[in-house]
């Protein structure tokens, strides 16, 4: 008796062929079947989601938890998106491979398994170790989600289930923001995890009685391939640390941030090469040097970049102010219920035809929010930004539709560019959350510095003004202190923190307005790139005319 043979091509109707190796096939399902799994595929995308928010909006309580400095929890977001975004590489072809139930079940149960562990977890190695575990299961979890919700839409709106697929793993972040101090007080940091725990055995309990359609399988694995995911995993586990720690610890105080970004250079530069000369490549070198390619990546990267304003810039100018995440729920609802509209109103307008108008209608809207909150002082409290917040949480999930789609062409065009398509686009979205985190991060460092020498010079005892001040202050202490050269000096402490505030809150007004700019330059690139190849678009061929034939007598 002969073994099956899984790797046997298979007739397929024309309406359930898969789009791609390794994706599952599309059969015609009932209705109520397609809302199944839909709501499957919602479940998946928010547990996958959820597993990095959960921890990165809580850096703070994780520090008394785990008895660490700032700086040494910022390991715990950083172990996980530097395994997450080199993943991709190996999974593609596992997919194709080994078929998709294997990937579905495997992964998921590894995600339970690591998710379990974190209860276990009792100091800073350990959990960065964990971490980097859920990073590397983690990113099976967004494809997998993705699946799901696209077997919901038939045919002629499968891209538009595309863009909502895509769209609803960015829920997951002000989600994190408005329940996550409930779950704190419930079982402090292990209240996270038991959450996160549950919601991954439904989600496993879920795809295992909804399984995805079967698809193709091809033999893909080649020695080569680890070769290549040998240099890259470990060049872009580097970068991602450099770009973390570069504003925390400083670029030009810490010697082995210098020494990663070098390590970086010279690991990703030896992957591309051995890509490069290559007969069955990982990644398509030449199809990610084509300038469209470059074009569209670069966009999105700046987009990311301007989506930091959200987490770097609004929640980072809250928190200087004393604010906790409690005070930002409202905030975030607001910011979720405009996030959902983004995503539902892209998917409902995106137009093959029109891909451009979008993404420079959403930037123009993440400008207009920047140039909103650039107008903050130490008195804005979350209230004063909901507006502008919203402007942004919309236009971050209007743009991603119509950008995805335009990178996807490329795929369906030459299937073998899928993993290329993979990798660029995971990091365009987790490498530029990491690049605007440390440049704006940096550039609100550099300029409260500037502000605070500027406002200091102006802190003189002999101005009639501060001398006021700082008489005013000493008699607040006079019940506290008998001594007047401690109450002055505890006043002048005041006034310099006072100070370091504005500074803090002028550096902030700097960084959206940094942002705005940033908006509006990339929305004018792309509009007047689009706008050049409407008017230098080649003329259409024009058939010969007939040759006359020859007349005969």
């Amino acid at each position: 008796m002969t073994a099956p043979n899984h790797y046997a091509p298979v007739e397929w109707a024309a309406d359930e062929k898969p789009m791609l190796p390794g994706s599952p096939s599309t059969p015609n399902h009932p209705t109520w079947l397609r809302f199944c799994y839909l709501l499957v595929g919602i479940l998946v995308s928010l547990t996958g989601g959820l597993g990095n928010a959960l921890v990165s909006v809580n850096l703070i309580a994780l520090q008394g938890s785990l008895g660490a400095y700032g700086t040494e929890t910022a390991w715990l977001p950083a172990a996980y998106v530097m395994t997450n975004v080199s993943m991709n590489l190996l999974l593609v072809k596992f997919r194709q491979q080994f078929g998709l139930r294997l990937f579905t079940e495997f992964f998921l149960v590894v995600y339970a398994l690591v998710t379990f562990a974190h209860l276990f977890v009792h100091d800073l190695y350990s959990a960065i170790a964990v971490r980097a575990a859920h990073g590397m299961a983690g990113a099976a979890l967004s494809t997998l989600g993705l699946y799901y919700i696209m077997q919901a839409f038939p045919k002629v709106i499968r891209l538009r289930g595309l863009v909502l697929a895509v769209g609803v793993s960015q829920l997951a972040l002000p989600l994190a923001y408005i329940f996550s101090d409930e779950l704190l007080e419930f079982a402090e940091w292990r209240g996270l995890y038991l959450f996160e725990l549950g919601l991954t055995m439904v989600a496993l309990g879920c795809v295992l009685l909804l399984k995805l359609p079967p698809g193709d399988r091809v033999r893909t694995f080649e020695k080569m391939d680890f070769v290549t995911f040998g240099l890259f995993a470990p060049g872009m586990a580097l970068l991602c640390a450099a770009l973390t720690f570069g504003r925390l610890l400083w670029w030009f105080e810490t010697p082995w941030i210098g020494w990663a970004l070098a390590g970086a250079i010279v690991l990703l530069a030896g992957a591309i090469c051995v890509e490069h000369n290559r007969a069955r490549p990982l990644l398509n070198t030449r199809w990610l040097a084509s300038a469209d390619i470059v074009r569209l990546v670069l966009s999105m990267i700046l987009i990311r970049v301007v989506l930091s304003e959200q987490g770097t810039g609004a929640v980072g100018f809250l928190r200087g102010l004393g604010l906790n995440n409690d005070q930002m729920q409202t905030l975030f609802m607001i910011v979720l219920a405009a996030t959902i509209a983004g995503i539902l109103l892209s998917a409902m307008t995106l137009s093959l035809a029109h891909l451009t108008a979008p993404v420079v209608f959403a930037l123009l809207l993440m400008a207009a929010g920047a140039w909103l909150d650039s107008r903050a002082n130490s008195m804005t409290r979350p209230a004063q930004m909901y507006f502008s917040q919203a402007l942004l949480a919309f236009g971050g999930a209007f743009f991603i539709g119509p950008s995805l789609i335009a990178l996807i062409g490329g795929v369906i065009a030459n299937p073998s560019n899928l993993i290329s398509f993979s990798v660029i686009f995971g990091l365009s979205q987790n490498l530029g959350g990491l690049i605007g985190s440390a440049v704006l991060g940096t550039f609100q460092v550099a300029r409260e510095k500037f502000h605070s020498s500027v406002l200091v010079e102006q802190l003189s005892r002999l101005d009639p003004l501060v001398a006021a001040r700082i008489e005013a202050g000493a008699g607040a202490y006079g019940r506290l202190l008998a001594d007047p050269a401690a109450r002055s000096g505890r006043s002048l402490a005041t006034l310099s923190a006072s100070a370091t505030r504005e500074a803090n809150v002028l550096a902030y007004n700097d960084v959206f307005l940094l942002i705005c700019v940033i908006a509006l330059a990339t929305a004018a690139w792309i509009f007047l790139h689009a706008a050049w190849l409407h008017v230098n678009k080649p003329a259409p061929l024009v058939a010969p005319p007939p040759t006359p034939e020859p007349v005969t007598d």
